[in-house]
């Protein structure tokens, strides 16, 4: 018999609405998404389909115009700052692109968090920062520069830093992007691991349809301010819907149009002529 989740572990948006002005085009509209405690959950869509947006909400970045944002049984809207300060310290982020410190090595980039958050002893972080840097297979990079990394180790030295301070939940906002085959590979394989390894929830951001369908655990697909689908890999790869079949296969033509609505191109041409 599988244990029941109390509200203090919950994830979810429970119909949540969110436009960036006030009477502007809702990005998200009374959208639903629980979000599985221990495993990995992928947001897929479109560009400009809320899924970054999903994750601002999540760490209290944007306040939701409408419905309850629930992170460890708290909702984050309109928190008050010192609470959510608080309720970050649980939380993991990476970036696009690593974001990283260019004025600090690569040991104090990892020990930023600890040094921010924490009042552990020289020594310690040391330490902590070492079992980090190993996790990621860059120990032996700890005293360069970011300059002198990769950009696939940098966004691995990012991935230390989001997990510094033991995350109960870790957000990646598209961690695949830039990277080569190989680096996309590698980091896939990491973000599953430490996961599993860590008994982290995650969330995960990526156009990398093919990579991330085969690391998650639960896939939600964003389309037109809502929730097309949402279920296993496995559910949405059988999926019939017309969208969700345009999307898994990168097709050109299907409900998802390349033109944004205009007007017929002879009459918007003819009209420029005629002003």
């Amino acid at each position: 018999m599988g244990s029941c989740l109390t509200d203090s572990q919950r994830i979810r948006l429970d119909r949540v609405s969110f436009a960036y002005t006030a009477g502007g085009r809702p990005i998200l509209n009374d959208v639903s998404i629980e979000i599985p405690v221990g495993k990995v959950t992928a947001l897929l869509g479109a560009s400009g389909g809320g899924k970054t947006t999903v994750l601002r909400l999540l760490s209290g970045q944007y306040c939701a115009h409408a419905g309850r944002v629930d992170v460890f049984g708290t909702d984050v809207t309109d928190l008050p700052h010192a609470a959510l300060y608080a309720l970050r310290r649980r939380m993991g982020m990476l970036f696009q692109f690593g974001a990283l410190f260019t004025d600090m090595s690569v040991f104090d980039n990892v020990a930023f968090p600890l040094r921010e958050h924490t009042q552990l002893p020289d020594p310690m972080v040391r330490d902590i920062v070492l079992m980090k840097l190993n996790a990621v297979g860059l120990r032996g990079a700890r005293d360069l520069m970011p300059s002198e990394i990769s950009g696939g180790m940098a966004r691995r030295v990012a991935l230390a830093r989001g997990i510094a301070l033991d995350p109960q939940l870790m957000m990646y906002d598209e961690p695949f992007a830039g990277l080569d085959p190989i680096s996309l590979g590698t980091a896939a394989k990491l973000i599953r691991e430490l996961n599993d390894a860590l008994g982290m929830t995650s969330v995960l951001v990526s156009h990398d349809v093919d990579e991330t369908l085969a690391m998650a655990d639960h896939v939600v697909i964003l389309a037109n301010g809502g929730v097309a689908i949402q279920g296993s890999p496995a559910q949405v790869r059988a999926s019939h819907d017309p969208l969700i079949r345009q999307f898994i296969g990168g097709h050109a033509t299907g409900p998802v149009q390349f033109h944004h609505p205009a007007v017929d191109l002879v009459t918007d041409l003819l009209g420029e002529a005629n002003a």
